[in-house]
């Protein structure tokens, strides 16, 4: 397990100078920006030249314990493949790493890097503007096998023919059950009195906006601007109140472990790795319902190994790599026969992630997720202000 969450890591504060350029170009469907797709594919070396470059978030991927540079899963398939993996983790803010990538992709240039993992609603960004390629599927088995099938038909990816989910999870409530005194089970729940001052949400747009939604029985896969602004007046009511101590990034972590917040809206890989430390924190996924996300693989237009790339990916989709993928980060698995290999461990801490609902959901908790439809273009300046205006960004 990580010593520190991948996501307690700067996530979309939003950007200056080029990167804003190009939000602000692209949120506007300046049709300049988007590439056809007869123009996304370059001369692949793959046949000659085996090797790959992959950008990925810190802490986002297996780790030695006794090498920090080495990372098992990797290994394998370079000794396998004979195929050279340049691996860096220079993804820390998808739009920082948007604006690292823009300018090449806009103007049909390579990015020099042949696998990126990006956050949903970035995926979203980058497949309707047309920088990133479709995959072929014939040539990934076991992603057209064991791909878990409730993420299969994401909103901005029909069919998911330009993004493979590389780890997926779980937005909803942690809790201190002890310190709180009683247990939440409805989003309506933080709003009691006893939490008056003690609850925080998430402060981005992307990742808090789906859940508070659904609190309000919406239904995230066909939400409305009407939706919106009535989940919105909500908590601008509360916030008025004092109802919300803050919005938070991945601060809450520590504020949830010391006790001043007694809950707050939440990721599930860092509860479970706050539950290590701290039995009494727990995570629900509320009644109502909570989102089910994903960051995905992504092959960017003129990469120079694609058909590499492809295979990389079905690599990971194997169960038994998946599993040892899923025992390091603690995500929702998106392999879900990798719970069989877990638990035919003889290990029993790894046994025991098998039975883990934050990494392979049950079924009750499934009936509850739901994947949201992404804000478009034409929507997120106006509710990227409204947001932003109550949070105080």
């Amino acid at each position: 397990m990580a010593d520190l969450s991948r996501r307690a890591l700067l996530r979309g504060a939003g950007a200056t100078g080029v990167t804003g350029a190009l939000a602000a170009m692209t949120g506007c469907g300046v049709p300049p920006a988007y590439v056809r797709a007869a123009d996304r594919a370059g001369p692949d070396r793959s046949a000659h030249d085996p090797r790959l470059t992959f950008a990925n978030w810190p802490l986002y991927i297996d780790v030695d314990d006794h090498d920090k540079q080495r990372r098992p899963t990797l290994a394998a398939f370079e000794r396998r493949s004979g195929i050279s993996v340049t691996y860096t983790e220079e993804i820390n803010d998808n739009d920082e790493f948007f604006g690292k990538i823009g300018p090449a992709l806009m103007n049909h240039q390579s990015t020099g890097r042949d696998l990126i993992v990006m956050s949903d609603w970035m995926c979203a960004r980058l497949v309707r503007l047309g920088w990133v390629q479709e995959m072929d599927r014939a040539a990934q088995p076991h992603v057209a096998r064991y791909l878990d099938p409730q993420l299969r038909t994401p909103h901005f990816d029909p069919g998911r023919r330009h993004s493979v989910p590389w780890q997926s999870g779980i937005t909803g409530i942690a809790y201190n059950r002890r310190k709180l005194g009683r247990e939440i089970r409805h989003t309506s729940d933080l709003w009691q009195d006893d939490l008056r001052g003690r609850v925080t949400l998430l402060s981005g747009l992307d990742e808090s906006f789906a859940m508070l939604m659904q609190g309000d029985g919406v239904d995230i896969t066909r939400w409305t601007a009407d939706d919106f602004h009535r989940m919105t007046d909500r908590i601008r009511r509360l916030v008025s109140r004092g109802h919300i101590r803050r919005f938070t990034g991945n601060d809450y972590i520590k504020d949830l472990d010391s006790g001043d917040v007694l809950a707050a809206q939440a990721y599930s890989g860092d509860v479970i790795q706050l539950q290590a430390d701290n039995p009494d924190i727990e995570f629900v996924v509320p009644q109502e319902g909570a989102e089910l996300w994903a960051e995905s693989l992504l092959i960017p237009n003129l990469a120079a190994h694609k058909r590499t790339a492809e295979r990389l990916i079905d690599y990971y989709y194997e169960p038994a790599v998946a599993a040892e993928l899923a025992a390091w980060v603690n995500y929702v698995c998106p392999v879900p026969a990798a719970r069989e290999v877990l638990a035919s461990s003889k290990d029993k801490e790894r046994a025991a992630l098998a039975e883990d609902p934050l990494i392979f959901p049950d079924d009750a908790m499934r009936k509850r997720l739901a994947i949201a439809r992404d804000i478009t273009s034409a929507e997120r300046t106006e509710f990227a202000k409204e947001w932003n205006g109550i949070v105080g960004l």
